[in-house]
């Protein structure tokens, strides 16, 4: 049987986001323009966790020689940072918590905050750049995305580490599971057991 647009489309985005590193929402976008179609009713646009079936089936077919020390070398740029920030709660979100990140991924980490400028100050003492950028937050609002890079030995490469700065109570929210009952974020704690288990 002939796959649906939808499938085509989670699979073309599957390729981009292993081997571009784009993110799962432009990836979607471009692979549908990819196939031809500029303009795809939401409802034939497939959800992001068929795109992370792709991604993991992509993976194992193309990836299974590197990808695991890729995702070893960014799991432990994520602990890193979440010894230096301890203190503003971060949770590691996104391809290197789920597992299917590549040596293009970015780090995600969630920083759960008393009051917004604590980032920045907390990274201004730290004597750390950083560039400032935003995106939507969990109740719809703009919420600060600081961005720093960190160098990785075991990648030879600078690994590019984006702070997303919450309100503290968001991350009751943020640790509900998702509609598959996996979590998409974790502590620092809970890293150190996925990188023990790998």
């Amino acid at each position: 049987m002939a796959p649906t647009l939808t499938e085509e489309i989670a699979a073309a985005a599957a390729r981009l986001v292993v081997e571009e590193g784009m993110e799962y929402g432009p990836a979607k976008r471009k692979a549908a323009k990819v196939l031809g179609r500029h303009s795809v009713r939401p409802a034939e646009m497939p959800a992001n966790e068929a795109v992370e079936d792709e991604v993991r089936a992509y993976l194992q077919l193309f990836c299974a020689d590197t990808q695991p020390a890729e995702l070893r070398a960014l799991r432990a740029v994520a602990a890193q940072w979440m010894e230096r920030l301890a203190p503003l709660r971060p949770h590691l979100a996104g391809a290197v918590w789920r597992g299917t990140a590549t040596r293009l991924s970015t780090v995600h980490l969630q920083l759960y905050c008393d009051d917004s400028k604590q980032a920045e100050i907390f990274l201004i003492d730290l004597g750390v750049p950083y560039d400032v950028g935003s995106r939507p937050g969990p109740r719809g609002e703009s919420v600060d995305v600081l961005t720093v890079s960190s160098p990785s030995r075991e990648l030879d490469d600078t690994v590019t580490v984006h702070l997303t700065v919450l309100d503290h109570d968001d991350l009751r929210g943020a640790l509900r599971p998702d509609a598959r009952g996996l979590s998409t974020c974790g502590d620092l704690v809970a890293l150190r057991r996925l990188m023990a288990a790998s």
